[in-house]
């Protein structure tokens, strides 16, 4: 094809989208609305479907470098401060999984991306270009820009975030659901965690509406806080600086312990969680939703980017495979992941209010049957999720 493909949004969905088209020898265009390109944020987890996606998009010895890897997923009471499950992800887990569980600063992983694509000849990256809209005829696509300018390319994909110009035309669904639930996000110095709390691992402290989590960073010289309340926030923020004294508002009532992992932190800002219901519309003609723009998930499954580089590379796959008919291939793409990423949508919600947030006897139960979970049920209960090499044999469908 000898116009690009645009893509609407410079974040990772939209970067791996590039990278994942330039492996098949595809041109792009990403358009990103910010003057610069990068990613705002923390800590991210990054399961071993995270590394199939990788390796299939190109950057898997890049990531690897810049991820660290933990030893385990620990959950913790955060009223009792009594452990209540870990689960090992060393040998036996990468082997039955065939790739690592880390952790990565958003924007260094980020920059994994940004550095491939600027080294591609296939990708073409331009910042200050906000895509608001687009238009379309059996032949081409334009997308509409704010300052009005149209740019023409075979395709469209919108890789623009959970408030995405490019989805509020194609499905027109309005806002996000704002859950009510405020998370604040915290990188400090790892000698500014207190000793007894620098586990190389995943932590996850559960307590009535709140949870905390803390794993490390950058080769273990920083951590990574990130504490959730369900505090009935009205409406979307992100980003916005906060004080020690309203973020320690939520957690007053678990155990000093855990509060010590609040009382570290610093520089907080915040962020009100939003996701959306499942929909089967992502495709219209030329043009497709993708990442945070057709599936935006609570953090609870830890699978916001996942998900996103999956969908880029299963796009990737079907553009290859229908080099001729982009509404075919797009339609593909869509019947290949629509499911999946549903199910992450809403399992992600159960597992806030079953696992992460719980009170009373609810708590009293999930710490009971959790205890009695072996790792190899464990590991049974996440193989849908991380099991297979990222491509389902001989159909192109994320597994």
């Amino acid at each position: 094809m000898s116009l690009p493909i645009l893509i609407a949004g410079g974040g990772i969905g939209g970067l791996a989208t590039a990278m994942g088209l330039a492996q098949k020898g595809v041109k792009t265009l990403v358009l990103e609305r910010a003057a610069e390109l990068g990613e705002i944020g923390a800590g991210i987890q990054l399961g071993p479907n995270a590394f199939h996606a990788f390796d299939y998009l190109g950057v898997g010895d890049a990531a690897r470098k810049m991820a660290v890897y933990v030893d385990a997923l620990r959950l913790m009471d955060a009223m009792t401060g009594e452990d209540i499950a870990t689960v090992p992800l060393d040998e036996p887990f990468r082997k039955r999984f065939k790739n690592p569980y880390a952790v990565i600063h958003r924007g260094d992983l980020h920059g994994v991306f940004l550095k491939a694509c600027r080294a591609n000849p296939l990708v073409d990256l331009r910042t200050s270009h906000e895509v608001v809209g687009y238009e379309q005829t059996s032949e081409t696509v334009h997308a509409v820009l704010k300052d009005g300018r149209k740019i023409e390319g075979a395709a469209l994909i919108g890789a623009d975030g959970l408030m995405s110009k490019v989805r509020a035309q194609l499905v027109g669904d309005g806002p996000p659901r704002v859950t009510g639930h405020t998370t604040y996000r915290s990188v400090i110095p790892t000698e500014q965690m207190p000793a007894d709390l620098r586990w190389n691992a995943a932590s996850l402290w559960a307590g009535p509406k709140c949870h905390l989590v803390h794993y490390p960073l950058s080769n273990g010289k920083s951590f990574n806080l990130v504490v959730t309340c369900h505090n009935h926030a009205p409406e979307p923020v992100a980003g916005k600086p906060v004080s020690h004294e309203e973020v320690m508002k939520g957690f007053q009532h678990i155990c000093d312990r855990a509060k010590q992992i609040i009382k570290h932190g610093s520089d907080w800002k915040l962020w009100v969680l939003c996701d959306r219901d499942p929909t089967l519309t992502w495709v219209d003609g030329r043009v497709a939703l993708l990442g945070d723009a057709a599936h935006p998930t609570l953090q609870y499954m830890a699978q916001g980017a996942c998900m996103a580089m999956e969908d880029a590379v299963c796009l990737a796959h079907e553009m290859a495979a229908h080099t001729d008919d982009i509404a075919t291939a797009l339609e593909e793409y869509r019947k290949k992941r629509v499911h999946r990423t549903a199910r992450i949508q809403i399992q992600s919600r159960m597992i806030g209010d079953h696992i992460y947030h719980p009170d009373g006897g609810h708590a009293a139960l999930r710490n009971a049957m959790m205890r009695a979970m072996t790792t190899e049920d464990y590991y049974d209960s996440v193989q849908w999720l991380y099991g297979g090499s990222g491509l389902a044999e001989g159909s192109g469908a994320i597994i």
